[in-house]
């Protein structure tokens, strides 16, 4: 048979002008393997020259931003990889791989803008509670108690529910995206998506301030805690059992010094 009449698993004749599942959706996948192994490979980097510190480390807010959008690359890439691929191999149905990998580097160029955003209210946050040791040391494990006892009570929320099921599935709201006008409409999908992403997220991210915004430790526990709430199939679950969990370590965070390297700070690189 002619390699212009292969016929798809459907039964389907597949035109010569399409590409077979995998092969669509290859160079997607290594755009983002490589976005995010590179991300990675910077934080670390950076977090073994910097160590561990209390409030913003002394980065200026451009600095920081930088520093925070490799981070989120890092940690945040591997867990909406799927749902930036649905969406692309949705509106881009027979693209050759070059424009599908433009329309996800798009798509991300949305999400990670949404958590750049965010960016700006953790180093204020940052800001504030560095402060707030330097001036009074003892502050440090209310802080950390308090960012604990928050992430717990967020994780058995009402709206951490709502924006993980979005997340775990987004179909329906992607189905609504597909009615935007083109221009620029990738970029507007993984802003919007981002957005979900960071209802979702981002009172695991003040679990940061307590561990250290630049332990790799904590920062891999975090993605791998998200990756799962979010892929597992048992996700809700896992995240209720953690907002348990995080609740015990705000108590503990009273006693434990361990519990908040990052307020206590550390010179030392990691």
């Amino acid at each position: 048979m002619r390699t212009a009449e292969r016929r798809t698993t459907a039964g389907r004749p597949l035109r010569s002008g399409e590409l077979l599942p995998v092969r669509q959706l290859a160079v997607a996948w290594a755009l983002i393997v490589l976005i995010a192994a590179l991300a990675w490979v910077l934080t670390v980097g950076q977090a073994r020259d910097m160590g561990v510190e209390p409030g913003t480390m002394g980065l200026a807010l451009p600095l920081f931003l930088l520093l925070w959008l490799a981070m989120m690359a890092a940690m945040m890439l591997p867990s909406v990889a799927p749902v930036a691929l649905t969406w692309t191999r949705g509106i881009a149905r027979g693209s050759r791989g070059a424009t599908r990998a433009l329309r996800t580097a798009a798509f991300l160029s949305g999400y990670l803008l949404a958590w750049t955003a965010f960016g700006l209210l953790a180093y204020g946050g940052l800001a504030l509670t560095g402060g707030l040791v330097e001036r009074h040391p003892d502050a440090a494990r209310w802080i950390a108690a308090a960012a604990f006892a928050l992430a717990g009570l967020y994780q058995l929320g009402p709206l951490k529910d709502i924006c993980l099921r979005h997340c775990r599935s987004p179909m329906a709201q992607l189905m609504r995206y597909a009615a935007y006008r083109p221009r620029l409409r990738d970029l507007r999908v993984g802003l919007h998506h981002g957005a979900y992403c960071v209802g979702c997220c981002w009172a695991l991210m003040v679990l940061l301030v307590p561990l250290g915004v630049m332990n790799i430790a904590a920062m891999a526990g975090v993605a791998a805690l998200i990756f799962l709430e979010k892929l597992w199939s048992r996700g809700p679950l896992l995240a209720r059992v953690a907002g348990v969990a995080f609740l015990v370590l705000a108590v503990l965070a009273l006693f434990q010094d361990w519990l908040l390297p990052g307020l206590h700070g550390s010179m030392t690189p990691m």
